[in-house]
């Protein structure tokens, strides 16, 4: 483009078309065809070096958009000879493996360049350099600019102001869906089938747009598939084999909101411009999900006064020129990642996450304490945690996310805090069962929704669902509360499961509800027909008592000295245990079956430092 600023074109001249030679330039861009249709070739005679069908060729078989447009060009202009009184000649030889290689440096237009000048014949171009050096060599040239700036494309007359996408196939009928997030409906472009050519000639004006439009790039080019982002239209065009037909999506974003327009709560608000660290936007496609990464990146450059990056393929994001937007590099997001650790960005957005690969660099770079927010697909909230579920340690994940909202029909429909903690998990009664698990709560009320924690060689994502008691619950429930109650009026109780409570009450009233040698404890479970676990409201040390643990058959034995009718805490490592009223031997005797025995018994086992306090 700088260069055809300062160079001066080839001179317009009155060039007889009576014999010409076209370059692949010419061809691909369908100049000569149109010289053909505007009559100005009649009774011509058109040579066409077989170096370029062999360029043709090599770019059709490496599945590049060109190649095809080139040969589809060729079979068009064989159609209008016949009309037209046209010779066509294919002269020369197919390039070699050198001529391949050394293409770049101008070999193969060299070769072209001899054909025009033995044949004495008009060159046909719209490559620039081919043009003057073969007019610096004294041969007649024909030059056309490479693009000619359209007001609007054919793709473009399909859009409407409210037209998310449209979705164009060979001998299909041509879709669009229109409307708002929430609103979209899927209509009919026209009542009859999209042809081949036509699709053939809107793919080969986007990628001519492509090259020469600002604002506009080719994205991704792979063999059959290709994904081209035409200013704030993001472009897939697919061939078969990877597709039963030649398919044109257009993909665009229709609205553009602040961060105030989703009418967020002062708490998700705050957490957004002071806390926000790791957080994933989820959603389903075509859901909102970009639009509201594009409004938070927004958010964070103007109130928190950061540097904010992005990472895209393709990078179709509306944001200002403040954020740069970063694609892969060398198709990698990896070198990509040591770029952006090397800026230092405060914020980097990263849309979209989906390969293994994404999920590694996203974790990588959140620990490495760039504040990271991730774009992902998931049908609800939780599905986009249990995505990184198996990409890295369970234990790893609230420090990489602690923040997911969940975007549908363009509205924020959830929002969850992640957290770490140590403990049983909901369902499970014993405590030796006390595992790490990632607390999943709902943001704003704090209430816990899921627990994710390792069973086994399982990872389990369970849902914790509020338990409505039964009336049999509720009666038993009343009972228990009146037999407590006449040892302490506010004890607190909880169903453990269905055959345990836990019971919580002072710690003066715990010796009266044990009873001498455990006789009332075990009378009251024996009339209720439940076990029961007595614990304090305060769980205070008091004075450390020696102690000596020995064993008799099904118990496990703690012997004092002189603490007869006294309370003791015993603690494990310094983790409170439990407390017990020491019977008339100087004893508290505990059964190894149960919880408590058997913990006792573990810790002994591991060595563990066991103490008790009066």
């Amino acid at each position: 483009m700088y260069m055809r600023r300062i160079i001066k074109k080839p001179d317009e001249k009155n060039i007889s078309l009576k014999k010409v030679v076209a370059d692949t330039s010419a061809i691909i861009s369908g100049n000569l065809t149109r010289l053909i249709e505007q009559g100005k070739m009649k009774n011509s005679e058109i040579i066409i070096p077989e170096i370029v069908m062999g360029e043709l060729q090599a770019q059709t078989s490496r599945m590049k958009e060109s190649g095809f447009l080139g040969l589809a060009e060729i079979k068009k202009i064989r159609e209008l000879s016949k009309k037209n009184k046209i010779t066509i000649k294919f002269v020369g030889e197919r390039p070699s493996y050198e001529d391949i290689l050394l293409s770049k440096s101008g070999r193969v237009d060299a070769l072209i360049q001899d054909i025009a000048k033995q044949n004495k014949a008009v060159l046909i171009t719209c490559d620039l350099p081919q043009a003057l050096v073969a007019e610096a060599e004294g041969i007649d040239v024909k030059y056309f600019e490479s693009y000619e700036k359209k007001l609007e494309l054919k793709i473009e007359k399909y859009l409407t102001k409210d037209t998310l996408s449209v979705h164009l196939k060979d001998k299909a009928i041509p879709l669009a869906k229109r409307g708002k997030p929430g609103k979209i409906q899927l209509v009919k472009l026209k009542d009859t089938p999209s042809t081949l050519e036509e699709l053939e000639e809107i793919s080969k004006e986007i990628f001519e747009a492509a090259r020469f439009e600002d604002n506009s790039f080719l994205e991704i080019g792979e063999r059959n598939a290709s994904v081209i982002q035409l200013k704030d239209m993001r472009i897939a065009i697919a061939r078969p084999p990877f597709s039963d037909g030649l398919e044109i999506t257009v993909v665009r974003p229709i609205i553009k909101l602040n961060l105030d327009d989703y009418k967020l709560s002062n708490k998700l608000k705050e957490r957004i411009e002071t806390k926000v660290e790791g957080m994933l936007i989820a959603g389903p496609p075509g859901s909102g999900k970009s639009t509201l990464a594009a409004s938070i990146a927004e958010f964070l450059m103007n109130r928190s006064n950061a540097i904010v990056k992005t990472m895209e393929s393709p990078r179709d994001l509306q944001l200002p020129p403040e954020i740069t937007q970063y694609a892969p590099l060398d198709g990698s997001f990896v070198k990509t990642a040591d770029i952006l650790l090397l800026v230092r960005p405060d914020y980097t957005i990263f849309d979209e996450i989906r390969k293994t690969k994404d999920f590694e660099i996203f974790s990588d770079m959140r620990l490495a304490g760039i504040g990271m927010i991730g774009v992902v697909h998931s049908t609800d909230a939780i599905s986009s945690v249990q995505r990184f579920i198996g990409r890295t340690e369970l234990g790893m994940i609230p420090h990489i996310v602690d923040t997911i909202i969940f975007v549908k029909d363009g509205e924020i429909k959830k929002v969850y805090s992640l957290s770490l903690t140590v403990r049983v998990p909901h369902g499970m009664c014993e405590a030796d069962l006390a595992r790490p698990i990632v607390d999943v709560n709902d943001f704003e009320t704090g209430k816990l929704e899921y627990e994710i924690y390792t069973y086994g060689e399982q990872t389990v994502v369970m849902p914790i669902k509020e338990e409505k008691k039964s009336a049999v619950e509720k009666l038993a429930l009343e009972k228990i509360k009146t037999e407590i109650s006449k040892f302490d009026h506010n004890a607190k109780i909880e169903f453990v499961n269905a055959n345990r409570i836990s019971v919580r009450v002072r710690n003066d009233a715990i010796p009266y509800i044990i009873g001498k040698e455990g006789k009332t404890i075990k009378n009251l479970e024996d009339r209720l027909g439940i076990s029961i676990d007595i614990e304090p409201v305060v769980e205070s040390l008091g004075n450390e008592i020696d102690h000596h643990i020995s064993d008799t058959g099904g118990y496990v034995i703690l012997e004092f000295t002189n603490a007869t009718g006294k309370n003791i805490n015993i603690y494990i490592d310094n983790e409170y245990l439990f407390t017990a009223t020491v019977g008339r031997s100087d004893q508290i005797r505990v059964n190894k079956k149960s919880d408590l025995g058997r913990q006792i018994i573990k810790a002994l086992t591991r060595k563990s430092t066991i103490k008790t306090f009066v």
